[in-house]
């Protein structure tokens, strides 16, 4: 995906951020499109969907796998690159008011308000100055393209074609580079820069990057073995060609950027963990709180609903507490779970993978009792990457739209021997089926507009995935009580977000004090509470988008079920969330209030 800051996740990557519209393409599409209103925004849609493929190919690669731009490369951090998206907004804005909204059928009304609301978040959230810190340890160019060389990621490498236009892609790193090291240089005179322990955080990947063999590049990987199918003239051609891009320009590169991240950059990184201790940052804070969001909660509503969460939460874990014969507090019982053997089984990665396996075979009977249709996509699980390992978390990749790459959940196994089973079942719910893969997998599958086949707002999507954890109970898999456990587990790590995002953000907290508050409330490791806090120092609000969509979620069940009495269909609910894609919440509330006034 691209940089974090510039999109709501990965499945979205710059689709929704997408496309300038330029004057001429734009009098061709009216000068082709249908007359009526309706059709005309279903036209505009698609040709902001076909710009934005273009104006971001390497999303589009991540996300879309569309080969015309697998050789393609953005440097979205530049001005230029910024402004582009900015007219786009306005232009795109400008042609939505000229439709008259009460003339379009409900299909057209829907695409026509989901282009109106993202075009509006986008120009407001431009005003974060992401650019101006766009080498992090969660995401980071450099990073993303020394993860695809592995050819086993998003960038297809089976064939001649695909290695040149990988190739392409690598030339133009540097560029990328020379970029980023003028937009932090313009951040520290500013004082926006990344908090201190972020910036000690990436300097080690880039270590990765520079290995002493320079024949180890992680950058050449595709070329130590290549696919039976390539003539063995191609081979050496390629292979020449990468060592010369990489030794030449890309390494040197990488190496001056290290050399400033820790020479510079790092003496002049803030000392301080939130974005509210940035100039301007308390309003960047409140404009990424309503992206992710899609609400108009204040960070300090967000950190009351979170307290409340995180009380009812580990009220229900004393419950489950007293099924493990456990009756001292409720800390002491986190701490007693530590080193048990029947709860860290596994000797090896593959060990941990067929767990999940195993896992998905239990959940598939099931699934038809609460659905009335299933993705067609396949899916794979997988361990991340090595390079990554460090600093990712689990995540979910959705298929290609074209067939060719199937979603695939990817697991963080760093040591298989402390990997705990505990949380394995709920995580692959919310990952996997019938979490992220059902609801992307059946948005890339519905008919129409491809605009509408790639949105994504954070608070519906991981919304969704983590309300699909909680279907674990009807699946008949949370049937012992160690699943029980690791369900809660997961419940209230989210809603710790809600507390811990805007006490760093909004309300000064240091990184020390919020490590220490994680520690306590869920019992987790000093390791696992930093990695945890550093996420959210980087990523300010999108913490916040789970629990909110969730409880959204539940909340319209709830109204739905009251409502229509035994004419409720669980099955039917299920697909009118998921029937017409990723959308902000107050759209799927109104919905779920239109579905339940014709049902009735």
């Amino acid at each position: 995906m691209n940089n974090i800051r510039f999109n709501r996740r990965a499945v979205n990557a710059g689709l929704a951020t997408s496309l300038l519209l330029g004057s001429t393409a734009w009098r061709g599409a009216l000068a082709a499109s249908p007359a009526n209103a309706s059709q005309r925004v279903l036209a505009l849609a698609d040709t902001y969907y076909e710009e934005g493929l273009a104006l971001f190919p390497v999303g589009t690669t991540e996300n879309v796998g569309d080969a015309r731009y697998e050789g393609a490369f953005e440097i979205e951090i530049a001005p230029a690159h910024q402004a582009r998206q900015k007219r786009l907004y306005e232009r795109t804005l400008a042609r939505l008011r000229a439709i008259d909204r009460s003339q379009l059928d409900a299909d057209a009304g829907l695409t026509y308000d989901l282009l109106k609301y993202e075009c509006e978040d986008r120009l407001s959230t431009l005003a974060v100055p992401w650019h101006l810190m766009p080498v992090g340890h969660v995401d980071a160019m450099p990073m993303k393209l020394s993860q695809w060389a592995s050819g086993d990621a998003a960038q297809p490498m089976t064939t001649v074609a695909n290695y040149d236009h990988f190739l392409a892609r690598l030339k133009k790193l540097p560029a990328w580079i020379d970029q980023a090291i003028v937009n932090m240089r313009d951040g520290i005179a500013r004082g926006i820069t990344l908090p201190r322990e972020l910036v000690e955080r990436t300097l080690p990947q880039f270590d990765v990057l520079l290995p002493a063999d320079p024949l180890q590049s992680p950058y050449l990987a595709a070329t130590r073995s290549f696919p039976a199918e390539i003539p063995p003239a191609q081979q050496r051609r390629i292979a020449a060609a990468y060592r010369a891009v990489v030794s030449g320009s890309v390494t040197p590169a990488v190496r001056k950027l290290r050399a400033f991240m820790a020479d510079t950059y790092l003496p002049a990184a803030r000392t301080t963990a939130g974005m509210g201790d940035m100039p301007g940052g308390a309003d960047w804070y409140r404009l990424q709180v309503r992206s992710f969001t899609t609400t108009s909660m204040t960070p300090q509503e967000i950190h009351e609903l979170g307290l409340k969460e995180v009380a009812r939460i580990r009220a229900e874990m004393e419950q489950v507490k007293a099924k493990f014969g456990f009756e001292g507090p409720l800390d002491e019982f986190f701490r007693s779970l530590d080193g048990r053997p029947e709860l860290q089984p596994f000797r090896s990665e593959e060990e941990v993978l067929a767990a999940y396996r195993a896992i998905n075979e239990r959940v598939k009977p099931g699934l038809a009792k609460l659905f009335e249709r299933a993705p067609k996509a396949a899916l794979e699980i997988k361990a991340i990457e090595p390079i990554r390992r460090a600093t990712a978390s689990d995540n979910y990749v959705p298929p290609a739209s074209d067939g060719s790459r199937p979603g695939v959940f990817y697991a963080v196994v760093n040591d298989p021997k402390e990997y705990r089973k505990t949380t394995m079942t709920a995580l692959f719910l919310h990952e996997g089926q019938p979490g992220h893969h059902y609801q992307i997998g059946m948005q890339r599958e519905q008919g129409g507009s491809r605009y509408r086949q790639t949105t994504w707002y954070d608070a519906y999507g991981e919304g969704w995935a983590l309300y699909a954890e909680s279907l674990g109970y009807e699946l008949g898999v949370y049937d012992d009580p160690v699943a029980q456990l690791g369900r809660l587990f997961m419940e209230l790590h989210r809603a710790l977000r809600l507390v811990v995002d805007t006490g760093l953000h909004s309300k000064g907290w240091s990184r020390e004090y919020t490590i220490a508050y994680l520690r306590e409330k869920e019992g987790s490791t000093e390791d696992s509470a930093r990695r945890a806090t550093e996420r959210y120092m980087a990523w300010p609000g999108q913490a916040l988008a789970y629990k909110v969509g969730e409880l959204k979620i539940l909340q319209l069940r709830e109204r739905a079920r009251q409502a229509l009495g035994p004419k409720f269909d669980i099955r039917r609910f299920h697909s009118q969330v998921l029937g017409d894609g990723c959308m902000p919440l107050s759209m799927l509330e109104a919905r779920i209030d239109r579905w339940i006034a014709a049902t009735r």
